[in-house]
């Protein structure tokens, strides 16, 4: 099979190494805003580099991978869909709730296959703990904690257009609470801090957030990020019920310095950032992919999954501005009727 990949930056990179390594992957055509970027990726793999977007529709592909920026997201996903090709994309869809709608009605219409980029589904980890509750092993599970925290911050370019610290960074750990509980979230009570680095509050964004959030059993959540934490990369979630409790994220890697006498040293390299950290899941998710266009399994993350992650990442953004609870059910989950 054929198949073109729409942005050749940090993760365009990897997945395109993965495809091209693929043994059911025949080639690859590869584009970016950045021709030069795209040419010399393409050299490297002896793959071909188009000039633009319309090259991928028109050189003839079998499906399309895009990590652009998110802005293009909704758009290339559309032209897809019309085009009757399958799409991998990054999270998320769009930033906004009308675009995700517009888009996902787009292929939904067409009939093609949307598979979102919510690698954390593919980390041996996170399986472990699905596993743990779907096993019964937990017990009544009662509490939840998932936390995010970035080693360092993006640019401050890029904070006005990532949709703020919920959209983009916690929007991970909603997609994953509902994946490994099987629950959904009925309600949000989030709050954010732009205390530090002016670079946040000039971006109108927080630099650290936390939610609470309520499952359809009674299960309490919470969830917190910040962008700053310079012991290093940090991500983890701990479930507790009524028979055990488990960890995700807890290894000789993992940023933690105990204040114990007899606990465990700090780690020698701790992450240093997302791409190291989730290596094997994003080589997994895109394997996944390729299962899918070969029909030998199901989509494992549609377009629907990325609008109900998106769906409580808007909740707790409301809740911040508005200082109030918010129900998962004041979020639309498709579009509204108009009446003229």
């Amino acid at each position: 099979m054929r198949i073109g990949v729409i942005g050749t930056g940090r993760i365009g990179t990897i997945h395109a190494n993965t495809l091209s390594r693929h043994r059911e992957v025949g080639s690859l055509i590869l584009t970016d805003v950045d021709p030069a970027r795209a040419q010399e990726l393409a050299h490297r793999l002896g793959e071909t580099a188009a000039p633009g977007v319309d090259e991928i529709f028109t050189w003839g592909v079998d499906a399309v991978v895009i990590t652009t920026a998110t802005a293009a997201h909704a758009e290339l996903i559309g032209r897809a869909a019309r085009s009757g090709l399958p799409v991998f994309c990054e999270k998320p869809i769009a930033l906004d709730l009308p675009g995700t709608l517009h888009a996902l009605a787009e292929v939904e219409a067409a009939g093609t296959v949307l598979q979102m980029g919510f690698q954390r589904r593919f980390d041996a980890g996170y399986t472990g703990a699905r596993e743990a509750v779907r096993s019964g092993r937990l017990g009544r599970l009662h509490t939840v904690r998932a936390l995010t925290c970035d080693q360092a911050p993006p640019p401050p370019e890029w904070l006005p257009l990532s949709g703020g610290l919920f959209r983009d960074t916690l929007i991970h750990d909603f997609d994953v609470l509902r994946w490994v509980t099987g629950r959904e979230v009925v309600d949000v009570y989030a709050t954010g801090s732009d205390a530090g680095a002016a670079l946040f509050r000039e971006a109108g964004d927080v630099g650290t957030g936390a939610a609470l959030l309520t499952l359809d059993d009674g299960t309490l959540a919470t969830a917190t990020a910040t962008r700053f934490n310079g012991a290093g990369y940090d991500v983890r979630m701990e479930l507790a019920g009524e028979r055990d409790t488990v960890v995700v994220g807890l290894d000789d890697r993992t940023p933690l310095a105990s204040t114990e006498p007899t606990g465990p040293p700090p780690a020698d390299k701790p992450w240093t950032g997302f791409l190291e950290r989730f290596g094997p899941a994003y080589e997994a998710e895109l394997c996944a992919f390729v299962e899918v266009l070969r029909g030998e399994r199901p989509n494992p993350c549609d377009g629907r999954e990325a609008l109900q992650a998106l769906r409580i990442a808007e909740a707790c953004e409301a809740s911040r501005r508005e200082h109030r609870p918010v129900r998962l059910a004041e979020i639309p989950d498709r579009v509204q009727p108009s009446f003229d």
